[in-house]
């Protein structure tokens, strides 16, 4: 049965998807077993020399892959980005992952015995299950495929079905590269179709909402499989007072609504020293008032419309509910319906607590939350409440001083004077503190080597032991 898909910038159905089953799901993965094999049994460089064939086809067919992003998100430029982004991460790892590989297979170590030595052999996991969201599609589908296909792995991707377009461009990509398409497919679906993939893989990487990923680390559990679970964030920004706070204010603009707040790294609470709170909350508020909406030109203007409509709604509610606790607004605060889309001005607020849930629950909007602090100890108090711990930022007049305060955070990565580079950065292994997530890193050398399991080849070149060394007369001290 097909599922209608609605274009973020008219509100219109104007694309479908054919949901695949449980049965389909087990035929796709069966045949994708029968490939991993030889595919593992590739060296890393040969590996890396298909994943460099793979990134060529993305390049021809990367006009067609921009325009199924843009219609699938609203925003155009930055699905350019994506696109060149993954285009360029094929090659990275094709590059880096024989060393990382190498480097990690340690052969003829002596151990504490000296007839003995060990090898550690990588062994990749068979097939690799990936299920992703719809803020950066094509960035979040293949983050984890592609170390995984470097690693040895089969990959099957399942993608929101609420930005699926972009899929067939790539599955024509995938198709003109024989040898990594017999390990790569994708697959359109929902929720449904996700829970059944986790019954079929050997592992599963997850990027999404809180409560959706409880649920497959529920269900990874029961199967008995490890998972990597990427989930949400409330990313505090530190601005201390011997920051520039026009500066600030900019670099909290950006990084709180690019995208149209829509990443889990983007900054959702701003605390600020009293001693620049004025001037920092008037260029805050100028700089949002001039950010230009991107409609009704895609080309022009500066963020876009929610990529999914029901986003909106939860958005403004945090807002009315902020307002109807006390808070104000001093710029945006109301969702704006344009050509079918739904757009939400820079909404910069005053006189928030934490009671609201403005300030507790991830917001996945342009929304800045502004509190204004006497001392360091206690902005670092409030940036370490809740739930989550994905990342943050500090912002101080020196480096130095906006890493002493940084290192006292509850984040697993933290900018200094900038904001949200962990989505910028790729080659810093970094935690999920709190409920931001679960597993190894998918940053670094962790994001590749978290797909092997470790086999360990203990040789004795002396004699075995029989059991008369074990016995009760012998042991006896």
């Amino acid at each position: 049965m097909s599922l209608a898909v609605i274009n973020p910038r008219t509100g219109e159905a104007d694309y479908s998807i054919e949901p695949v089953d449980g049965a389909a799901i087990a035929a796709l993965t069966a045949n994708l077993r029968k490939a991993q094999p030889g595919w593992a049994a590739r060296t890393p460089a040969a590996r890396g020399a298909a994943l460099r064939k793979l990134a060529e086809a993305m390049g021809r067919h990367r006009d067609a892959l921009i325009a199924a992003l843009t219609a699938d998100t609203g925003r155009a430029a930055i699905s350019v980005i994506e696109v060149d982004a993954m285009t360029k991460t094929f090659i990275r790892w094709a590059e880096s992952a024989p060393t990382i590989i190498a480097a990690a297979e340690v052969r003829d170590r002596q151990t504490g015995i000296p007839t003995i030595t060990t090898t550690t052999r990588l062994v990749p996991y068979q097939l690799i299950g990936v299920i992703s969201p719809w803020n950066f599609p094509l960035t979040l589908a293949l983050i984890d495929a592609i170390p995984a296909l470097a690693a040895g792995c089969a990959v099957i991707i399942k993608p929101s079905e609420i930005t699926p377009r972009f899929i067939r461009p790539l599955m024509a990509a995938i198709a003109e590269v024989p040898e990594v398409a017999s390990v790569l497919t994708l697959i359109e679906g929902d929720g449904a179709t996700g829970a059944a993939l986790v019954e079929h893989v050997d592992f599963i990487a997850f990027t999404g909402s809180v409560a959706t990923g409880r649920k497959v680390g529920e269900a990874a559990a029961r199967a008995f499989i490890p998972a990597s679970l990427e989930l949400g964030g409330k990313d505090p920004m530190l601005v201390l007072a011997s920051a520039d706070p026009v500066k600030a204010a900019e670099t909290a603009l950006r990084a709180s609504v690019l995208n149209t707040g829509q990443a889990c790294q983007s900054i959702e609470r701003v605390y600020v020293a009293r001693d620049i709170a004025g001037p920092f909350l008037a260029a805050l508020v100028e700089k949002a008032q001039a950010t230009r909406l991107n409609y009704p030109d895609v080309h022009q203007g500066d963020i876009g419309p929610f990529i999914f409509a029901r986003q909106a709604e939860i958005v403004q509610s945090q807002i009315d509910d902020a307002v109807a606790k006390g808070a104000r607004v001093l710029a945006g605060g109301q969702v704006e319906t344009l050509g079918g889309g739904k757009y939400l001005r820079p909404t910069v607020v005053v006189d928030v607590t934490p009671d609201m849930a403005i300030m507790e629950e991830e917001t996945f909007g342009p929304v800045i939350p502004v509190t204004v602090f006497d001392t360091v100890d206690e902005a670092v108090a409030h940036a370490n409440s809740g739930i989550f711990g994905l990342s943050a930022a500090v912002l101080a007049g020196s480096t130095e001083e906006a890493e002493a305060v940084a290192v006292r955070l509850n984040a697993g990565g933290v900018s200094i004077n900038d904001g949200s580079l962990t989505g910028l950065v790729w080659e810093a292994e970094k935690s999920s503190f709190g409920k931001s997530g679960l597993g190894p890193s998918r940053m670094g050398e962790s994001g590749l080597l978290r797909f092997f399991r470790r086999q360990a080849i203990i040789r004795q070149s002396g004699i075995a032991l029989p059991l008369a060394a074990y016995s009760e007369e012998t042991m006896r001290v």
